[in-house]
């Protein structure tokens, strides 16, 4: 499996680093998940049955979102995954009418049209994943899966508020709740944003994330992270705030952004002695992806900034 979504790579899913990754349920003859999939789309149908099949699901078809509607009303469904023939929106409104019959439905939506706007509503409405913009089979195979292997699921983000401009979140500090939330967010910045600045805002949000949730709540699901997302004319501004009792930069001795010069690995002995995994790359890296990347005064929140079309010289 590839590890990074194929649509947004740079936002890629965090399967490097997975303390509290979901065991999958056991499979049992007698009770097989049922997936329901809407829509006449061959070439969707086909990939699902791949992915499904194998594990022992059941895939069911419906031709439209009202034919879904109805059939969700007789029975309850494991997974839900909407058709391209419909746009992010009017699947999104699909979500709410779903879960006021099955409130705990967990729905996938696939939207060849879309918004940002579209899928900041999918994610308040507590949709599973979803993709658009003529998204790759690799990258269903990824949110499906992951659906598949967290059967006991709890949504993990909070949207606080949120516009196309400024979206606040808190989020849970496990891995799944990361996953889930770097799809979304990809999808946001791959209607939103040129290509490399994509690139580079989506790797560094990624190594923030997941430095913020490993080191600041320990991977702890009762702790939460603080996102904001801020995107202006010509910057995108991303803010992560963590539970944990902050640091120095001159303090962490396992990175490798406090490698002295005259020994740029110093590092990798330090993370070995204190039986730390491989790594400690993650805050270099942002700082050379972003233009800012500044630390609050306690060491728990960090700004990364990152502009756009910039000035050229003589030009005010």
């Amino acid at each position: 499996m590839s590890l990074a979504l194929a649509s947004s790579p740079e936002w890629g899913l965090a399967f490097t680093r997975k303390p509290m990754t979901a065991s999958p349920s056991p499979k049992t003859e007698s009770s097989p998940r049922t997936a329901l999939f809407i829509g006449d789309d061959s070439e969707v149908e086909s990939a699902l049955a791949g992915i499904l099949n194998p594990e022992g699901w059941n895939l069911q078809k419906a031709s439209s979102n009202d034919e879904a509607f109805t059939l969700a009303k007789s029975r309850g469904f494991d997974l839900v995954i909407t058709g391209r023939h419909t746009s992010g929106h009017e699947d999104v409104a699909f979500l709410r009418r779903i879960r006021s019959v099955r409130p705990h439905t967990r729905m996938i939506i696939l939207a060849d049209e879309g918004t940002p706007a579209d899928a900041i509503a999918s994610m308040r409405e507590h949709a599973f994943g979803y993709l658009s913009k003529s998204f790759s089979m690799d990258s269903l195979s990824e949110i499906v899966q992951m659906a598949l292997d967290s059967p006991a699921w709890d949504d993990g983000i909070e949207v606080v508020s949120a516009t196309p401009q400024w979206i606040r979140l808190h989020v849970r500090c496990v891995m799944l709740a990361a996953d889930r939330l770097l799809s979304f967010m990809g999808e946001i910045a791959d209607l939103d944003l040129p290509e490399q600045e994509r690139r580079d805002v989506g790797i560094a949000f990624r190594e923030m994330l997941l430095n913020a949730m490993e080191h600041g709540g320990h991977f702890d699901p009762t702790q939460y992270v603080e996102i904001s997302y801020v995107r202006t004319s010509h910057m995108v501004m991303c803010r992560i705030k963590d539970p944990g009792q902050g640091f120095s930069l001159e303090e962490i001795r396992h990175a490798a952004v406090g490698n002295p010069p005259e020994d740029p690995t110093a590092h990798i002995s330090v993370r070995h002695e204190q039986g730390m995994r491989p790594g400690g790359f993650g805050v270099m890296l942002a700082k050379h992806l972003v233009d800012d990347l500044i630390y609050g005064e306690k060491g728990n929140e960090v700004l990364l900034v990152k502009y756009l079309n910039p000035p050229t010289a003589g030009n005010t």
